[in-house]
């Protein structure tokens, strides 16, 4: 896994919507706006899992996702790769609906997504674009 640096730890906490894109097996794509994201630790990304269809479907099918930070005030653009899965129940379930819910106690919470960061990549406009960060 990699740890994600102090400024991009710093973006999440700035980061309104984060999209998240999967792809199905056959490599059919999906990306969806994500308003219930936490960073557990810096290796390491909670997406409740409150109305996943097309996503969640990818995620059982090739354990893969990819999100980016970017906005305002977010220094910056990147996107995080990571293996995936959803986890309907346990430790980490039941710990992310607690934070979840202590927001917005309606969310249905019907799994948590859990992202391990395995690359980091710039996606600002210019030369630097696509480089690998981490």
């Amino acid at each position: 896994m990699v740890k994600l640096s102090e400024e991009m730890v710093e973006a999440f906490s700035n980061a309104k919507v984060v999209p998240l894109a999967t792809a199905s097996k056959d490599g059919v794509p999906n990306v969806a706006p994500m308003g219930t994201v936490y960073l557990k630790d810096p290796e390491t990304v909670w997406i409740l899992d409150n109305f996943m269809q097309k996503t969640a479907a990818n995620v059982a099918e090739t354990k893969k996702a990819a999100l980016y930070l970017y906005g305002e005030g977010i220094k910056g653009c990147c996107q995080i790769k990571g293996d995936a899965v959803i986890e309907t129940s346990g430790e980490a379930y039941d710990e992310a609906k607690k934070i979840f819910h202590a927001k917005n106690p309606n969310l249905p919470a019907k799994g948590l997504l859990v992202i391990s960061v395995t690359d980091v990549y710039n996606c600002m406009p210019g030369p630097e674009a696509g480089k690998k960060l981490l």
